[in-house]
């Protein structure tokens, strides 16, 4: 079905922008969420129309989520899972999840898409997970994932302890003293060959000098 663009739709077309679609994707999202409209006559007149104001939304939502993003980056969930005693989880942590502990934690809903989780969490501990709000907009979140009966805030100071000592650990092997150089280490390097061809040479020229008394 040719239809034209009512709104922008990410990774499909911007506002007043007409393409060919498939009949089930238009008439089962996009006209009835009106994002887009069929290509009449009367449609495509006010091609104008939806171009500008698709571009005065476009400003307005990435202002939207600009704002969201500076309340969300650096916001910390927790979520608890049974675990076995090798920290792996019985099941896994989901974008899904993710969204809906985000949600309880700030009030703010955001869709399951946004939340940038390539793969399930299945082991307990520490993850920074990105949200793409918009296609210039991201933000970092924090979460941590906890077994049941167990204290999150005590399993993050634990990975925060561990991660300093490692940090010094690293730091203590690249402080080597050089070795210091003594005038003794220096006479050692000295080949015995050239002390006795310095006496030597000393030896000679004294008998020159009573030749010249």
């Amino acid at each position: 079905m040719r239809v034209v663009f009512i709104e922008d739709v990410e990774g499909v077309a911007l506002g007043g922008e007409i393409k060919e679609v498939k009949n089930g994707f238009a008439r089962n999202y996009l006209i009835p969420k009106n994002l887009a409209a069929p290509a009449t006559h009367n449609n495509l007149q006010r091609i104008h129309k939806l171009t500008k104001n698709a571009a005065t939304s476009r400003t307005y939502r990435l202002d939207e989520m600009k704002n969201l993003a500076g309340t969300l980056d650096g916001t910390e969930i927790s979520i608890e899972m049974r675990a076995g005693s090798n920290n792996r989880l019985y099941g896994s942590v989901t974008g899904t999840m993710v969204a809906d502990a985000l949600a309880e934690e700030t009030g703010i809903k955001i869709e399951r898409r946004l939340v940038q989780l390539d793969d399930p969490i299945r082991e307990v501990g520490t993850y920074e997970i990105p949200l793409r709000l918009h296609s210039d907009v991201n933000a970092l979140i924090k979460v941590a994932v906890y077994a049941t009966g167990t204290d999150p805030f005590e399993m993050v100071a634990q990975e925060n302890e561990e991660s300093d000592e490692s940090k010094l650990s690293s730091e203590g092997d690249l402080d080597g003293t050089p070795e210091e150089i003594s005038d003794s280490n220096i006479a050692e390097d000295v080949p015995e060959s050239s002390v006795e061809l310095e006496e030597s040479n000393t030896a000679d020229a004294e008998p020159e000098e009573d030749s010249q008394e």
